[in-house]
């Protein structure tokens, strides 16, 4: 018997399913007081971190050295990552629960909400997820091709996805260098024909999402002319807001006053269009155009829509409720089971914001096994006897550092990596 509690005790083994931010910041708080802890992280993808890796933009390659913290979890032997499992699917969420402790799902939010106009099914229209995905590498969406061979590009949505995707969009192929945009869109950017990019939402600046540092990148681009209506833009804030939130939006107005001042000259415009309500997406075979209330529409080719996800389970998961999370109180769906990130509030703040909000979680799964007595599982040796009588194809570490050493071979120079981003080139590497 070791030397802890008979109550502490039985908690050994635990399971995370989604080995993106919110997942690994559990995995770390976890193990920060129950240092004994056994924990497998599991992922339908051969590839770990999730949304750093396929949601934050290839030029903000800052952002991405959260992962050297990761490695670090993985490396202390108390973690493994079995890659290519599908939870709820492969492994039903029912057998997973049987063979640990406790699960804890960080599934994300990986489903566009819909727009809901006429159009919306058109070739030219893409959700923000499916678009950064392709660009970002995503093995789903490796394939998407999407039509960018029209002047005019209308983005949909006002927070910082909207943000990256108007900017990996007008940046030039030196601008780009550095990041790790994947081949195949970079080929297809670099030739597009844009003269004008369009960022349009529902209300008022006051009211966009966007954050300060990213709006005013925007302002920084070689090729790119933000353009903004003076007469859009209030000289003051309204009263009653909260201080924090003022000091932003307030910085914002700012930017976007100095947009307007400008008359520089640059081959693409890139146009602000706030109180701009989408009412239809035009065309027959394809996206011609975007008709605004009002009667205005734009000459665009291409509608992406960055209006938010919603939670999108697979096979026996708990699915996700009218706001698109799964339903929880505290993180805890039930006894057990657990949920953390996206899936527990809905696709909103930093990545850094995961950090505080798992451990939370984390603390309240310790706190509910204080005082339970019943006996631990199996845990990781008796899921690999399952895992492999049912012939499931893990990639487990060693695997993602074989495709790691090959993605950083193969990269430009400048640039981090050349992300493999078709399924086979992926499975490939499987075997040494």
């Amino acid at each position: 018997m070791s030397n802890h509690s008979r109550n502490e005790a039985v908690l050994h083994h635990i399971a995370i399913v989604g080995s993106g931010p919110s997942g690994l910041f559990c995995a770390d708080a976890l193990l920060r007081q129950r240092p004994d802890l056994k924990i497998d992280v599991f992922d339908r993808l051969p590839t770990p971190y999730g949304l750093v890796r396929f949601g934050v933009a290839p030029d903000h390659q800052g952002t991405k050295a959260v992962t050297r913290q990761f490695d670090r979890l993985f490396a202390g032997g108390n973690v493994r990552f079995l890659g290519h499992v599908q939870v709820g699917r492969d492994l039903p969420l029912a057998d997973l629960r049987n063979h640990y402790d406790a699960v804890v799902l960080a599934l994300g939010a990986h489903a566009d909400r819909p727009l809901g106009i006429p159009g919306e099914a058109l070739p030219g229209r893409y959700g923000s997820m499916a678009f950064v995905g392709w660009y970002n590498g995503h093995p789903d969406f490796r394939d998407l091709e999407p039509l960018l061979d029209r002047p005019g590009v209308a983005v949909i949505g006002m927070g910082n996805v909207a943000i990256d995707i108007v900017r990996v969009l007008g940046k030039t192929k030196a601008e780009m260098a550095s990041s790790d945009l994947t081949a195949h869109a970079a080929g297809m950017i670099t030739t597009a024909p844009f003269t004008d990019l369009y960022i349009l939402g529902r209300r008022g600046p006051v009211e966009a999402s966007f954050t300060s540092a990213e709006l005013a990148e925007l302002g920084r681009l070689e090729r790119v002319r933000p353009v903004v209506k003076k007469s859009d833009l209030p000289d003051a804030l309204p009263a009653g807001l909260d201080p924090n939130e003022a000091r932003v939006k307030e910085k914002n107005l700012a930017i976007l006053h100095d947009f307007a001042a400008r008359e520089d000259d640059k081959p693409i415009r890139l146009h602000f269009l706030f109180n701009a309500v989408p009412e239809a997406i035009t065309g027959s075979s394809r996206v011609e155009g975007l008709k605004i209330r009002g009667g205005a529409t734009l000459d665009v080719g291409t509608v992406i829509s960055a209006i938010g996800y919603r939670t999108a389970a697979d096979g026996d998961l708990p699915q996700s409720d009218a706001r698109g999370v799964i339903a929880n109180t505290d993180g805890r769906i039930e006894p057990g089971l657990y949920v953390v990130g996206w899936a527990k509030r809905g696709p909103s703040g930093t990545i850094p914001t995961n950090r505080a909000e798992s451990k939370t979680v984390a603390d309240l799964l310790l706190a509910d096994y204080a005082t339970d007595t019943t006996p631990a599982r199996e845990g990781s040796a008796a899921l690999d006897a399952w895992l492999k009588s049912r012939g499931v194809p893990v990639m487990d570490w060693a695997c993602w550092k074989r495709i790691e050493a090959a993605e950083t071979a193969s990269a430009m120079p400048g640039s981090p990596r050349a992300k493999l981003a078709a399924w086979e080139e992926l499975r490939k590497h499987r075997q040494s």
